[in-house]
C-alpha cells in the first residue's frame, strides 16, 4: 500500500511564536491552530506544553512543539 498523504509531520521548536512567525514570513505558510496543555500528549508527563500547526499546501500541515521546561535539544 502506498501512503497518499500524511496529515501532519511534528517538530521539537525553541520558541512556538517565533517558529510560526519565521515560517509565515518566509515561506509563506497560514497559521491554522495552537493547543496549549498542562500535560504532555504521548507521554502524560507534566509539562507546559505548545503545539502549533501550519498549512503546508495541498492539504499538509507543518507542526511544531515547544517544551519550555525541558533542556535545551540538541542537532
Amino acid at each position: 500500500m502506498k501512503v497518499e498523504k500524511i496529515h501532519h509531520v511534528a517538530y521539537r521548536c525553541k520558541d512556538a511564536k517565533e517558529t510560526v512567525e519565521w515560517y509565515g514570513k518566509h515561506l509563506n505558510m497560514d497559521f491554522v491552530l495552537a493547543i496549549a496543555e498542562d500535560r504532555v500528549p504521548s507521554t502524560g508527563a507534566p509539562d507546559p506544553y505548545m503545539h502549533v500547526f501550519l498549512a503546508a499546501g495541498n492539504d499538509n500541515v507543518l507542526a511544531f512543539f515547544e517544551l519550555p521546561t525541558q533542556p535545551e535539544m540538541g542537532r
